[in-house]
């Protein structure tokens, strides 16, 4: 194996990717771990560049990296929550997250090591977002339909139990 740009950028990425998650777990502040998300989906949405899989790339940063973050910041934002600090884990606690964390990684690099995918021509490189995009509209219409009702009732129900919370909190 030689190392390429795309060799380097890869890990880098890979390795923030994988620095994000475990921040995610490990923070105790909620707007932090909401950061280190936010770090998480950038780099899976480079990763995504790095397989010239463009539009899902910037579908990943619009929808994950921007709505969701801040969906989920307003979120915390609306509820009312203490502002006591949980109590701060013990050793024993991270060293068994540690060691779960490597023994997961040794488990898929012995998975991918021995993995025999046959090689076969396809047409990545050319006119990917027109393929998706024809895919979306013919095959899986019904089901694009049905996600878009469901986001909506999604919205509509946020917005009921914002308001219910609203209006008992005037009653107090």
């Amino acid at each position: 194996m030689s190392v390429s740009g795309e060799l380097i950028a890869f890990f880098g990425l890979a390795l923030v990717a994988i620095l994000g998650g475990v921040l995610l777990i490990t923070l105790t502040k909620v707007v932090h771990m909401v950061i280190a998300l936010v770090f998480t989906f950038l780099s899976i949405a480079g990763i995504y560049l790095l397989l010239s899989a463009e539009f899902v790339a910037i579908v990943q940063i619009l929808i994950y990296s921007g709505a969701i973050t801040i969906v989920m910041l307003f979120g915390i934002m609306l509820t009312k929550h203490r502002e006591n600090d949980e109590p701060a884990k013990g050793g024993w606690q991270r060293f068994f997250l540690l060691l779960a964390i490597a023994g997961f990684a040794v488990a898929v690099y012995l998975g991918i090591y021995n993995l025999d995918i046959p090689v076969q021509p396809t047409a990545l490189h050319e006119e990917n977002t027109k393929q998706i995009g024809v895919e979306l509209f013919s095959k899986y219409v019904i089901p694009f339909e049905v996600m878009s009702v469901l986001l909506l009732v999604a919205l509509v129900g946020a917005i009921v139990l914002a308001k219910k919370d609203d209006e008992e909190g005037d009653r107090s």
